[in-house]
């Protein structure tokens, strides 16, 4: 085992498990933002339920991670992303190298604008992104693919994708993370593979709200397999390449998050379709469905560019407007289909 200091922003489930599965290889420094919760984990040495490897030290201070460590891994909420980045940046060096984990997106419009400003795809940043722009960090990658938190904490065998342009990413990334119950693969496609993380959320949340229906799996074979006919169709619109789409970080992903209850996003759409409204589902979360904000802004950028993503438009209504899940689902139902496969 390597004597190297790694460091992980971010205690929830998976900052947790990904904390964890790096102790088999190297030491880590996990970072706790809230007082209260760094207190409790320091003493029980349990954090989001996981009992945590005892080559994993526990700290508040955000920046001791960049001072004692070279290698970090983000791994919070899209919301708090941008706040966690700008404050840590002051403390950042080019030399350091940050692999995230956080699967949603940012939108951000240009202070000055005109009146007849259309949101556009400059608009919107990939996690990857916000590092870039708000630090000096230039090696940047992200850890995608079918990693349900909960499974990860049992040691099941999975796999994640370490994708990156840096070729000295991706395998500084398969070197910290791989063991014998984990496997890791690269891809040089940074933002497909971040945009199969976070628009896979969407399709999820559709699941879960099919299986709160009763619906059965006719229909969830449909939603996923349409689905992922609407991720390529959005992520090659986004930048994306195809390639990502139908690998571990897409279809993999794609087809964990929407037949588990693991999973935050299936598990939303399953109170939904069960019929809790949304803040009513929200309030009933232990942590974040980054599927509910990928919605929102997905929505707002196809509206503006001419896009017309059925599926998300369908839960946009669903969640945000007056539309129920079953007009929802009656409404697809009798949307003409056309071609089955067209990006090929």
């Amino acid at each position: 085992m390597s004597k190297e200091l790694v460091g992980v922003i971010g205690a929830g489930s998976f900052g947790t498990a990904v904390s964890n599965i790096l102790a088999k290889n190297v030491n880590v420094l996990l970072y706790a933002r809230n007082p209260e919760t760094f207190a409790e984990i320091s003493k029980s040495r349990i954090s989001a339920g996981q009992k945590l490897d005892d080559n994993v030290e526990v700290t508040n201070s955000l920046k001791d991670l960049p001072q004692q460590c070279n290698v970090l891994f983000p791994v919070i909420p899209s919301s708090s992303f941008k706040d966690m980045i700008k404050e840590l940046a002051p403390h950042l060096r080019p030399y350091h190298m940050m692999i995230h984990g956080t699967k949603g997106l940012h939108l951000e419009y240009p202070e000055k604008r005109s009146h007849d400003f259309v949101l556009n795809k400059d608009c919107l940043f990939t996690m990857s992104e916000l590092i870039r722009k708000e630090t000096v960090v230039v090696r940047v990658g992200c850890m995608a693919g079918p990693n349900l938190a909960s499974e990860l904490s049992l040691g099941h065998p999975a796999a994640t994708v370490i994708a990156s342009p840096f070729t000295e990413v991706v395998a500084k990334g398969k070197s910290l993370l791989r063991s014998e119950s984990f496997q890791v693969y690269g891809n040089s496609d940074l933002r497909g593979v971040e945009l199969c993380g976070v628009l896979k959320n969407i399709i999820a949340i559709g699941s879960g709200i099919l299986s709160g229906l009763g619906l059965g799996e006719n229909s969830r074979g449909l939603l996923v397999s349409r689905g992922l006919v609407e991720m390529i169709y959005l992520g090659k619109a986004l930048g994306g390449e195809i390639s990502s789409f139908v690998g571990l970080a897409g279809i993999g992903d794609l087809v964990a998050t929407t037949t588990s209850t693991n999973s935050r996003n299936y598990t939303l759409g399953h109170k939904i379709g069960k019929g809790a409204t949304l803040d009513q589902a929200l309030s009933e979360m232990d942590e974040t469905a980054e599927g509910v904000n990928t919605i929102k802004i997905v929505k707002q950028l196809a509206e503006s560019q001419g896009l017309k993503p059925l599926i998300t438009d369908t839960l946009h209504k669903i969640l945000f407007e007056d539309m129920t899940a079953e007009q929802g689902v009656n409404y697809l139902m009798r949307y003409q289909g056309n071609i089955d496969i067209n990006f090929l």
